[in-house]
């Protein structure tokens, strides 16, 4: 996700104008610095915009306070009440979510104590829902850094692809636990195989998906890492771990991972 996306998921979600949205981002950053470790900010620092990964410097020793201080510091930093704090604090999470990879974002909330569940808000979906079509789209396109449009033609091809590779069992999981609208997808992939996984390398699957989406490789990894992430979003842990389990380690390493 590039600096200005960021910046305006931040916007949107807090209500509040592209300069307020910056402060916002740059306090909850260096406050953020000060709570996690070295390892946890560098990890994420990676996979941020530089323009963001700059206020996330390590601060030396982790200082283990709780969610009231968190939002305390970053209304200092930005001179505003706690309240507002609060209300930019989980807008710049929600962009967080969408920035870096699930399985990053969930290591960062390990270190994290249970009452900042509040801070984070919509960045995770409530257990035992289905996230809707308008979301998961949104998150892809924030990931991959593209319009809606591009997000669903990509979301549908990663999902046809990857119904080829996987069991029919699986698939049929995933039907249950993704929006509605991108059921098709997994049916016509599932329907093509007979629900008997193809075996297909790494760079086989992605020159599927790009040829389905009508994009180069390097787009289609890109496009594959995000709706792989989004996925993760949008089903239970130990339906995500079912999928996992039935790809290649270099799958994992290079989409789910990445």
């Amino acid at each position: 996700m590039h600096y200005e996306r960021f910046l305006s998921v931040v916007e949107h979600e807090a209500q509040v104008d592209r300069q307020t949205a910056e402060k916002a981002a740059r306090a909850t950053f260096q406050t953020l610095a000060q709570r996690i470790s070295t390892g946890q900010i560098k990890d994420i620092a990676e996979q941020l915009p530089e323009e963001l990964a700059q206020w996330l410097q390590p601060a030396g020793t982790v200082e283990p306070f709780h969610s009231d201080e968190f939002v305390r510091r970053v209304a200092w930093r930005e001179d505003v009440d706690t309240e507002t704090a609060g209300k930019h604090v989980r807008a710049v999470f929600f962009a967080m979510s969408r920035a870096v990879t699930a399985d990053e974002f969930d290591d960062m909330l390990s270190e994290l104590p249970k009452d900042f569940e509040p801070l984070i808000g919509r960045s995770r979906r409530p257990p035992d829902t289905v996230m809707p079509c308008e979301e998961f789209l949104s998150r892809v396109a924030d990931r991959a850094d593209t319009d809606i449009e591009t997000a669903k033609k990509a979301t549908e091809a990663v999902l046809e692809t990857l119904a080829e590779r996987i069991a029919g069992g699986e698939v049929r999981d995933l039907m249950q636990e993704l929006p509605a609208e991108l059921v098709p997808a997994l049916k016509r992939g599932k329907d093509r195989t007979h629900g008997i996984a193809t075996a297909m390398e790494l760079d086989e699957f992605l020159a599927e998906v790009a040829e389905r989406e009508g994009v180069s490789v390097d787009e289609a990894r890109e496009h594959a890492r995000a709706v792989i992430s989004t996925i993760r979003d949008a089903v239970v842990e130990k339906e995500f771990d079912d999928l996992v389990a039935e790809l290649p380690r270099v799958y994992v390493s290079e989409l789910a991972h990445p």
